[in-house]
């Protein structure tokens, strides 16, 4: 039996011609070929669609019906598989589905998927905040940002930025408390800290002289980063804070860095991909844009350089 897309694309070019041989020229197939095609179209059919004879053959209006519908098919199906240089002419449109942690997903990413939305108004954007790693399978994600290392080698990613961590507090918390030197001295007074959903845990802080470090008592637990940011301005306590939520507050001055000899190496910043490829027009374009986005500190802060630190 004959693939049933090639079977009709013989029966249209064999409407289109004065016979089967100039069909089988047309196709660069034998005239045998085309008259098998014919036959086993109209067996599973159950129609005649040609009138041959040792001289001529001459479509059937049943046939010239079934030529209609066989060009609507056929031509449908090779606008699926049009050339993707062909489709890169056309405009990007289509949902792009991405996942970030939800301070990088609640301000600079969407500003950037609003400039994108300005100049490709056919894109449609569905994400997905989580601060913990996102089961991109499951999500069915097009395009990630992710703090920290990206270990699965299967994904294409462009690191973007290096994101510093600073010990931070309200400038009122450290009036009255003082300014911690050193470690013992920060344990001594109230602390803020995030839960890993996971665990209902306490996530450790990551400091230079230790791999990490979880504080004794904790004054206020949130598993939000926002919130623990939000309680190191209201003065609950000192928090650790990545330097793309921190850097905003610590150039106003609303927060303050403390203990600068313990911050640990930067993390980076990574936009990434799950599917290497083929990549559709509108998911590189979104991928290329966020890239050059992230690694613009203009439009990406993360406090690299802030000197606005208490020594410590």
């Amino acid at each position: 039996m004959q693939n049933r897309l090639e079977m009709l694309r013989i029966f249209c070019a064999a409407a289109e011609s004065k016979n089967f041989r100039e069909a089988a020229q047309q196709l660069g197939i034998s005239p045998q070929s085309v008259t098998r095609a014919i036959q086993e179209l109209e067996t599973q059919v159950g129609e005649v669609l040609f009138h041959r004879s040792t001289r001529q053959c001459q479509i059937t209006r049943e046939g010239e019906r079934w030529a209609e519908l066989a060009r609507r098919g056929v031509d449908g199906v090779d606008a699926l598989f049009t050339a993707p240089a062909s489709r890169a002419t056309g405009p990007v449109e289509g949902v792009v589905r991405l996942t970030a942690p939800q301070p990088i997903g609640q301000t600079a990413l969407i500003a950037s998927l609003a400039r994108l939305q300005a100049v490709h108004p056919g894109l449609q954007f569905e994400l997905h905040l989580e601060d913990e790693e996102t089961d991109v399978v499951d999500e069915r994600i097009d395009i990630g940002i992710r703090h920290g290392l990206i270990r699965d080698t299967r994904f294409v990613a462009r690191q973007v930025a290096e994101v510093p961590f600073f010990i931070v507090a309200a400038p009122a918390l450290l009036e009255r408390i003082g300014v911690p030197r050193t470690l013992a001295e920060l344990q001594l007074g109230p602390v803020i800290g995030t839960l890993d959903r996971r665990t209902g845990k306490p996530w450790p802080w990551f400091l230079k002289q230790l791999p990490q470090w979880v504080p004794r008592q904790l004054a206020f637990t949130s598993n939000s980063t926002q919130a623990e940011c939000a309680a190191a301005l209201a003065g609950l306590g000192v928090a650790q804070l990545p330097g793309f939520v921190a850097a905003p507050h610590l150039q106003q001055g609303t927060l303050v860095a403390v203990l600068p000899k313990l911050a640990p190496p930067p993390w980076p910043i990574s936009v990434y991909r799950p599917q290497r490829s083929p990549v559709s027009a509108r998911v590189r374009k979104v991928y290329d844009a966020l890239v050059k986005d992230f690694s613009n500190p203009q439009l990406f802060p993360v406090g690299a350089g802030l000197s606005k630190v208490v020594s410590g």
